[in-house]
């Protein structure tokens, strides 16, 4: 009887000691999430000789940069201290299977009200060098904004020769004005709302801009050098060409994925877009103007932002620091020439799984139409309403936000049956195309799309209004492969043989050209919903369509 007894405690401690084993062990190879507090608040800045309050995370503009490694995970809890509604994007970032964390409101969430807070939670998975973070309600992310870094996991290296510095770029648009009763005026005349009075670079306009000089920004340089440029365009609507005087630029990644190395003397940058861009510190000591402006669109910021890169040491700095030569506002030739060059880095390390086969295929037209306005009283044309669309659809935000209505079945909230493609088809490119194109249908619609299945997307801009112009689009919750672009109406028949199905860039946002078409492809492995959103800052009513 003693004996049994021994053995059922022993076997009681050896049951105890696996038990502890395996909790150590959980324990052990669970990862650490990390917390941080962010205050949206406002607070007073001062540029172009006049101050004003504008809304911030933590008193900073740009906002905190955050510094990840690719898998990790990060919670942040944000305080609504602000007078406005808010939510906050991470921009790139997948969610895998965590869209309730995603931002966009009406979408994924209910706003921030104004003394609330929402609990955040960022999910990486293959995301791996530089994304953003910005708000995503009204105009609040002209000023709430920031990097959002992923480093490689650790023990492992870039695909190229690690940097001596890293740094941020942070290209922005500043308004003298307050942005949100910009964006209000503009919602209640139905016409554009005012362009930008300057960009910034790091929050600063740079010294060609009135009581500008003291605060540009400086990157001071070691000879022999080089450095990472983590260039974020959070730029409200222009898409924006970028140079250092007498230097040359090595792009290594776009929107969080490593591509092909290109050497060239500047880049064009889409808004929401980011590029991983190495410089070299190899030119005679002295002061070099880094330099910004628009590629131009129908309303545009016609101005340039600038900043000094400073090399260190002693010699006789010049009156004026050299200036780039940087591409026209009009020239087209430079916007194509750059974007045909990127693609992927596809080796081993770095994989590209294009589909070869698609199951969903959409053809997507992207329009600036117009609503009625009673007694014809708005400021669009003939007293009528601005409102985007896609595949003549203008997105109506719903009451309540659309990933609650989806999961809880909650009717009335919003249609699934957005078209794969446009209601009529016309010459998209051509001029002065008729007044009866100029109405689109109000809604909020979706398109259901099967798990796991591939998808291609053909996006059309069309000269409705005669408002052509480079569109940036969004997907979020999944990168996709930029497979094909150009000019003109898309030609199923020709356009498709052109298409890269080998090494085509991985990316988030693409700016669809002026007059012309982009096709993207990817696939619909994240379950949840992914929003493809045209950044249309600049038109009252926006284009959605909702996956």
């Amino acid at each position: 009887m003693e004996l049994i007894k021994r053995k059922k405690k022993s076997l009681l401690l050896e049951l105890l000691g696996f038990l502890l084993l395996n909790v150590l062990t959980l324990c052990m190879t669970t990862p650490h999430i990390t917390t941080i507090d962010w205050i949206v608040k406002e607070t007073s800045y001062t540029r172009l000789c006049s101050t004003k309050k504008i809304l911030t995370v933590n008193g900073l503009f740009p906002g905190p940069p955050i510094y990840m490694r690719k898998g990790d995970r990060l919670n942040i809890n944000v305080q609504n201290q602000g007078k406005y509604n808010v939510t906050i994007h991470w921009h790139g970032v997948k969610q895998l299977r965590n869209p309730w964390s995603d931002g966009p409101n009406y979408v994924t969430q209910c706003p921030i009200k104004p003394g609330a807070s929402f609990a955040y939670e960022i999910v990486l998975s293959t995301e791996e060098g530089t994304l953003w973070w910005h708000a995503h309600s009204d105009w609040s992310r002209a000023t709430v904004h920031g990097p959002l870094i992923v480093l490689p996991q650790l023990e492992k290296s870039y695909p190229f020769p690690k940097p001596y510095k890293e740094v941020p770029i942070v290209l922005a648009s500043w308004f003298k004005g307050d942005v949100m009763k910009i964006i209000e005026t503009a919602l209640q005349n139905g016409g554009e709302p005012n362009k930008s009075d300057a960009f910034t670079i790091n929050g600063q306009p740079g010294d060609l801009y009135d009581c500008s000089k003291q605060g540009t920004f400086k990157m001071v340089v070691d000879h022999g050098n080089t450095y990472l440029l983590r260039i974020i365009n959070s730029i409200m609507n222009e898409e924006m060409f970028f140079m250092v005087a007498k230097h040359s630029l090595t792009v290594v990644g776009t929107d969080g994925a490593y591509i092909k190395p290109i050497k060239t003397s500047y880049i064009m940058i889409t808004p929401g877009q980011t590029m991983d861009v190495l410089i070299t510190a190899d030119q005679s000591p002295s002061h070099y103007y880094m330099a910004s402006r628009a590629y131009a669109g129908v309303v545009y910021d016609n101005t340039t932002t600038t900043a000094i890169v400073q090399y260190s040491g002693i010699y006789t700095p010049p009156s004026t620091p050299l200036f780039p030569n940087l591409p026209n506002y009009t020239n087209t030739n430079a916007v194509t020439t750059f974007t045909r060059r990127l693609k992927a880095l596809a080796t081993k390390d770095y994989p590209v799984n294009v589909p070869q086969r698609v199951d969903t295929q959409m053809y997507i037209t992207i329009s600036v139409n117009t609503r009625p306005c009673v007694k014809d009283s708005c400021d669009g044309p003939n007293g009528s309403m601005l409102a985007a669309s896609l595949n003549n659809m203008s997105f109506v935000e719903p009451k309540i936000d659309v990933l609650q209505a989806y999961y809880n079945k909650i009717k009335q909230v919003y249609k699934p049956n957005f078209p794969n493609k446009p209601p009529y088809f016309f010459n998209f490119t051509a001029e002065n195309l008729p007044n009866t194109l100029l109405t689109s249908e109000q809604g909020t619609k979706l398109k259901i799309l099967e798990y796991n299945s591939s998808v291609e997307i053909v996006f059309q801009g069309t000269n409705v209004q005669n408002a052509a112009e480079n569109h940036p689009m969004h997907l979020h919750g999944y990168s996709f492969y930029l497979v094909g672009y150009g000019f003109g109406n898309y030609n199923e028949k020709t356009d498709l043989k052109k298409f890269n199905l080998v090494d085509p860039p991985e990316v988030n946002t693409i700016g669809v050209p002026t007059n012309g078409w982009a096709a993207i492809r990817f696939r619909s492995d994240n379950p949840g919903y992914g929003s493809c959103i045209a950044i249309w800052i600049d038109i009252p009513a926006g284009a959605w369509t909702l996956f």
